[in-house]
């Protein structure tokens, strides 16, 4: 055990032999967090001589579940300690399965549940034969699961249409649920807190029997999971998290930053212990990510260090549009990997999906073979290839695997049921599908309903005029596309709206652009284009890494490339931006670098299907790195909840923090008693 905690900086044995009461490990990133994790584990079972089984350790991801198993009782081998039986580690949901297994009859249900994906539970919203997209619905759902929402108060609290028809097939899918004895993913938590909350003595006796509980990426819980772990310190406070809330990028899929931020208020007695040693990347790296994270006032604040020591300063890279960006990208990392850098060992990121297109393109067209992480890619995405899909069409309304593929999307009102009768007469007559329905349009009425023959005739019609439009005016084609089969609005009501968008316009300015450039073309010759672009034929090949910053999460690499640094991009601007948010994906997206990093600024792109001049991103400025569009002031030194000391007034807490000139000023609350003091007065506890 020695030889164990040896290895340990000062800030990491700290945090391993702390074992009472509450502790907050603020683990910046590649501060060794998973080491100083399975340390405190083998330490608390091997030193202090915890039973494993008053031990659980939650995670987020199964593979991060086992790899810290693993970490563990190969220390504990090494220290010579023998276990009988591995620690609990796991995901929460498994720890859910594991609890339903054993208390699920607490709820008069059976325990052989079957636990169904998310692909079943879209099959089963679709036999209720709705209207609106499964996927919708099914989020609806979800949401509702994990803010513990039940379907009688979804259904009272909905005040539009078709949100009072998701609570009510809410309501019919959970009926469905119990009848057929199955659990879906979100009800592993939902149901685990349900009985719980409603059986104090389990409560009790689960919270006696796992007295040492540690939570891992801590920053990324949710409202449910939240109060999972307090019903869990029901009879203690023995609660180690480890997190970094400059790390936290998940709130739009529900992950809540203030668990992490107001645990010390929450928890009493909390121990903050912060890791800001940095054994990734060098120090120019470090000081970029440390100068644009001290912008956000929401963070508990923290400074990186390098252990490495210097390196090569970050790079700016200016270029004027996407395509020569894309290229600039593509000479420097071909130069890398000339000069013998593993292309493993590099990686380009961006903000939104939309931005790869360019990017494989250029890659494409200098032979470097890439995979995409975590994502598909531009040419290979559902919208675009549905929009391939009716070119082909319009072109040639005789293509009869483009034609299915679209013939209900957007949604017509038709079955597989019917499209298949359909193409079964057509296969009969010797006919294209198309060529079927023209030839044969009022017998369609006898196949499908009325409403599916007035969309089916109106479809028909469309391809028809759209044909005519291809002949004339190629430029306007794609205009007149969106107006007849609205796809850009029906993805606009699926998840990962935003995303789906901008790749459609993304496509609509791919599109235009080359009409432009070759005026003479035809939409043949822009499909067969795509078709080479899309074909990478280098899949044995050691392959660069492309992907988006929050498939970066958790991963490095020597040589970083980021682009898209404008006002718009990335920042992601909008209605709902959450800008400190958008920050910390900055700062995660440095953090993956190691000895080299540049970041990439285009003066302009396609956006919303039409070419527009941008700003630089603030958050070059902010980084230090040059002169951005905005000039953001720096957080103060103080934040709400503060604990402060005042030589007169004596110990109180920050209510408000305003400016006043150079100066910071304070409310505080000391004891009851409001004043406002000037920051430089008082000190941090």
């Amino acid at each position: 055990m020695e030889k164990i905690l040896s290895a340990l900086n000062e800030s990491q044995l700290e945090a391993v032999k702390t074992i009472d009461d509450p502790i907050l490990i603020l683990a910046g990133a590649g501060s060794g967090k998973t080491r100083t994790i399975t340390s405190r584990l083998a330490y608390l079972i091997g030193e202090v001589g915890i039973d494993p089984a008053n031990t659980l350790t939650l995670t987020f991801t199964n593979k991060a579940a086992t790899e810290m198993r693993d970490r563990a009782l190969n220390l504990l081998r090494e220290a010579n300690i023998k276990v009988l039986y591995p620690p609990l580690l796991c995901t929460f949901h498994k720890f859910g399965l594991l609890f339903l297994k054993f208390h699920i009859s607490k709820l008069g249900r059976r325990n052989n549940f079957i636990v169904i994906d998310n692909d079943d539970k879209k099959r089963i919203l679709k036999s209720f034969e709705i209207n609106l997209s499964t996927s919708l619905v099914s989020n609806e759902i979800s949401k509702c699961k994990n803010s513990f929402i039940l379907p009688s108060l979804a259904i009272a609290q909905a005040d539009q249409k078709d949100y009072k028809t998701i609570a009510l097939l809410y309501e019919r899918y959970e009926e469905y649920l119990k009848q057929n004895n199955l659990v879906d993913f979100d009800d592993l938590l939902t149901l685990t807190y349900k009985i719980l909350d409603e059986n104090s003595d389990l409560c009790e006796e689960i919270s006696k029997r796992y007295q040492y509980i540690m939570v891992d990426e801590y920053q990324d819980t949710n409202d449910l999971q939240y109060k999972l772990l307090k019903k869990m310190c029901l009879s203690h406070s023995n609660i180690c998290v480890v997190g970094d809330d400059d790390q936290s990028i998940y709130g739009w899929r529900g992950a809540n930053i203030k668990n992490i931020l107001e645990f010390s208020q929450i928890f009493d007695n909390t121990q903050v212990i912060k890791l800001e040693y940095n054994y990734r990347s060098t120090d120019e790296i470090l000081h970029a990510a440390n100068e644009l994270i001290e912008h956000n006032r929401s963070r508990l604040g923290k400074v990186l260090k390098s252990t490495i020591g210097k390196g090569k300063a970050v790079q700016f890279m200016e270029s004027p549009d996407e395509n020569q960006e894309a290229s600039a990208i593509a000479t420097r990392v071909k130069k890398l990997i000339e000069n013998g850098a593993n292309p493993r060992s590099i990686a380009v990121l961006y903000r939104i999906n939309a931005l790869s297109r360019s990017l494989e393109e250029g890659l494409n067209r200098m032979n470097i073979p890439f995979k995409m992480v975590g994502g598909v890619k531009f040419y290979e995405r559902t919208e675009i290839k549905d929009f391939i899909s009716y070119l082909r069409i319009v072109t040639n309304p005789h293509d009869d695997f483009s034609l299915k593929r679209i013939i209900n999307r957007p949604k017509r009102g038709l079955g597989k049921t019917s499209i298949d009768k359909i193409e079964q007469l057509s296969h009969e007559g010797k006919l294209s599908i198309y060529g079927f329905m023209q030839s044969n349009r009022s017998s369609l009425e006898d196949i499908v309903s009325k409403k599916a023959y007035l969309q089916l005739v109106e479809f028909l019609d469309n391809i028809e005029a759209l044909g005519n439009i291809a002949g004339n005016s190629t430029y306007d084609l794609i205009d007149e596309m969106e107006r007849a089969f609205g796809l850009k609005a029906y993805y606009k009501g699926l998840p990962d709206a935003y995303d789906r968008v901008s790749n459609i316009e993304e496509f609509f300015g791919l599109f235009r652009d080359y009409i432009k450039q070759n005026p003479d073309s035809s939409i043949d010759m822009f499909l067969n284009e795509i078709s080479l672009q899309s074909d990478q034929d280098q899949i044995d090949a050691e392959s660069i890494n492309i992907m988006s910053v929050h498939a970066s999460k958790g991963l490095e690499f020597d040589y970083l490339f980021v682009i898209g640094l404008e006002e718009g991009f990335f920042p992601l601007l909008g209605d709902t931006t959450d800008i400190e948010e958008e920050r910390r994906l900055g700062y995660v997206a440095i953090t993956r670098a190691k000895k080299e990093l540049t970041l990439s600024y285009s003066a302009s792109r396609f956006y919303k299907g039409k070419r527009a001049d941008l700003a630089k991103s603030r958050f070059l400025n902010e980084a230090g790195i040059c002169e951005g569009s905005l000039i953001l002031q720096k957080s103060s030194e103080f934040k709400k909840g503060d604990l402060i000391k005042h030589k007169i007034f004596g110990m109180g807490r920050v209510v408000e923090v305003t400016k006043a000139k150079k100066e910071c000023k304070l409310r505080i609350n000391f004891g009851g008693s409001k004043r406002d003091i000037l920051a430089s007065f008082v000190e941090k506890i």
